[in-house]
């Protein structure tokens, strides 16, 4: 597979290279990450299908983490769906491989930093989409195969309910072609999907945008778990 879009393919270059210099001096991965995965985003920026980004575990903030925001320029939390990968997953694979290697799923909260608008293709990979911190919930092997049936999403704000879906993949996109996507990209950059790392698979809901007093994130993925982060 190659990268059709020169944009895409500058920024996974720059991107990767990133990622390599912060694991070569002593950081490890955790995953990867989903962007720009809306109908609405991915015709205003001219892609035919998300963008995709790292995760490394020095930005893993445990549930209920308190976190400052200072410095962030405009800070956004999205309330996400976390795939737990049970097995590699190679280039070209179809569902059914790409489901079979989803061990589990999970609740996310990504924390961003909208340091720079979101306009240019190239610049938003270089930056590595925003991402600052990532909270994980407990994973649940009974959704093995990305099963998201049933499934409800509810986003809290200072204790207030903000949002609701019950079409999780609405907005972000079918799980399993996901999944599919990030191993397809990522053989297309050199790199792998491997057992072990995680996917957050894109705002369930439309990213809420923090205020300087903002107290309390949570997010429900019912029945799954409730995780929150807390800021100073």
């Amino acid at each position: 597979m190659s990268i059709d879009d020169p944009r895409v393919a500058r920024g996974m270059q720059a991107q990767l290279a990133r990622r390599r210099a912060l694991l070569d001096g002593g950081d490890r991965p955790l995953g990867w990450k989903i962007g720009f995965g809306s109908d609405a985003a991915m015709q205003r920026l001219g892609i035919t299908a998300p963008l995709v980004g790292f995760l490394l575990q020095s930005a893993r903030l445990e549930p209920d983490a308190t976190v400052s925001l200072a410095g962030f320029v405009k800070p956004a939390a999205e309330p996400e769906i976390a795939v737990h990968m049970g097995k590699d997953l190679a280039a070209g694979a179809d569902r059914d491989a790409a489901a079979a290697a989803i061990a589990a799923l999970g609740p996310a909260i990504e924390l961003a930093d909208i340091d720079v608008p979101p306009d240019d293709v190239e610049t938003i990979l270089r930056g590595n989409i925003y991402q600052r911190h990532v909270v994980l919930g407990r994973s649940d092997s009974t959704r093995a195969g990305g099963d998201v049936a049933g499934v409800t999403a509810i986003a809290f704000r200072g204790g207030t309910e903000v949002a609701r879906t019950s079409d999780p993949q609405a907005n972000m996109g079918n799980v399993i072609d996901l999944v599919r996507h990030v191993a397809d990209l990522l053989a297309a950059c050199g790199e792998r999907l491997r057992a072990g790392e995680i996917i957050i698979t894109g705002s369930v809901v439309a990213p809420v945008y923090l205020e300087p007093d903002e107290q309390e994130f949570a997010f429900v993925l019912d029945p799954i778990g409730r995780i929150a982060v807390r800021f100073a």
